[in-house]
């Protein structure tokens, strides 16, 4: 196992972390909290006797199950062996005195006095302002600091580059950050621009997300092909965690692990990783791979966001990137989840009521009221 430094920390961290969000389910169900246990246990503790030291989870993973899973799997001495992430269920925070409530449920459910790693889970521009801000929860997570509670304050974050510069800048208080990042997000979310940031401030940084839930571990046929072709023959999941693990600013890469052979997989994968690896032909590679699945973008949106603000409220951009994102990477399921959950309903393409506003901003010069009825049809 390689080990890189964490922040300003004096203690390295495994280049993979084991994310707790995919454990294997009795069912078959990704996120079930039919966790099949034992061999959950199994693989975290193989992953830790094999040298992985972050074990990640959150209080809704396996709709509230991984935390309890995971507790039980840190028994017989594992607990003393890691450091242990977790993160507050900021959309439910309705005051102050949330923070130590979730907080010491989880530490219950951990079966443990204190979290290493705290995250304030899933930041975005609306939640930062309306519940971090507003129930003064720093001044809270600091509390918990000062007791012993936790060990380093953390966030994790979705929403774009100037929405991350604001939080990160915002306090002193930051040790780390986890942000959504691999070959095909540097320029979406925080990007590289934001782990580049992040890592200038002496912020640890965690990848999550590494290969987009494992889409870029299964691309399309024709992508596949040019992966194949390439006299390296690389898998492409290993391609993918290899661009990460390239970069000096990254400090551990979490893999949401369902399976033990994934698990030998991906340590052996880290094991093999360095800084500084990629040659010129894995450059070459990724960025052909990169142009092919750019090249299967349907709706030529740049995400400028000239045509907003919509009279009637329709998030025009975010519509538009989820209905790429099904035709990009042939997952609509994931798609229809994501517009589902981050849109509201008076936000989705169905509330589009054709008044071509849009269309005379659009520098593009997209037809979007033609589009919105597919967008609506396909992920509504």
């Amino acid at each position: 196992m390689q080990y890189r430094p964490f922040g300003t920390l004096d203690w390295k961290v495994s280049a993979l972390g084991f994310g707790c969000m995919r454990l294997p389910s009795a069912d078959g169900k990704r996120g079930s909290p039919d966790i099949d246990e034992a061999e959950a246990i199994r693989m975290i503790r193989h992953a830790i006797d094999e040298g992985v030291n972050y074990v990640d989870t959150a209080y809704p993973y396996h709709e509230g199950m991984s935390e309890r899973v995971v507790g039980r799997a840190l028994r017989d001495g594992y607990r003393e062996k890691v450091r242990l992430a977790t993160k507050l269920p900021t959309w439910m925070v309705r005051g102050p005195e949330d923070f130590d409530r979730f907080l010491n449920e989880q530490l219950g459910k951990l079966e443990t006095d204190h979290i290493d790693f705290y995250l304030i889970h899933s930041l975005n521009k609306a939640w930062w302002a309306n519940i971090v801000l507003r129930h003064k929860l720093l001044r809270e997570a600091e509390r918990a600091r000062a007791d012993g509670r936790i060990g380093c304050l953390g966030f994790s974050f979705h929403d774009n580059y100037e929405c991350f510069e604001e939080i990160v800048n915002a306090t002193d208080l930051w040790t780390f950050c986890q942000i959504q990042y691999n070959y095909m997000d540097v320029e979406n979310q925080a990007g590289m621009r934001g782990l580049r940031l992040a890592a200038e401030k002496g912020l640890a940084v965690v990848v999550m997300e590494p290969l987009m839930g494992g889409r870029l571990a299964d691309p399309p046929p024709a992508i596949r092909q040019t992966m194949i072709a390439d006299p390296l023959r690389q898998s492409p999941a290993q391609l993918a965690l290899e661009w990460l693990w390239d970069q000096s600013e990254v400090s551990v890469v979490l893999s949401g692990m369902s399976t033990m052979d994934q698990v030998v997989e991906n340590l052996r994968f880290a094991d093999e990783a360095r800084i500084g690896k990629l040659g010129e032909a894995d450059r070459r590679l990724i960025e052909q791979v990169r142009e092919q699945y750019r090249a299967r973008t349907t709706i030529p949106c740049t995400q400028c966001g000239y045509c907003m603000p919509c009279p009637n409220g329709v998030n025009i951009p975010v519509n538009f990137d989820f209905f790429n994102y099904a035709h990009t990477y042939d997952d609509v399921g994931a798609a229809r989840f994501r517009y589902k959950f981050v849109l509201k309903e008076e936000q989705r393409a169905g509330a589009c009521i054709d008044c071509d506003t849009c269309e005379e901003l659009c520098p593009q010069h997209i037809p979007i009221s033609e589009w919105m009825p597919k967008v609506e049809a396909l992920l509504g």
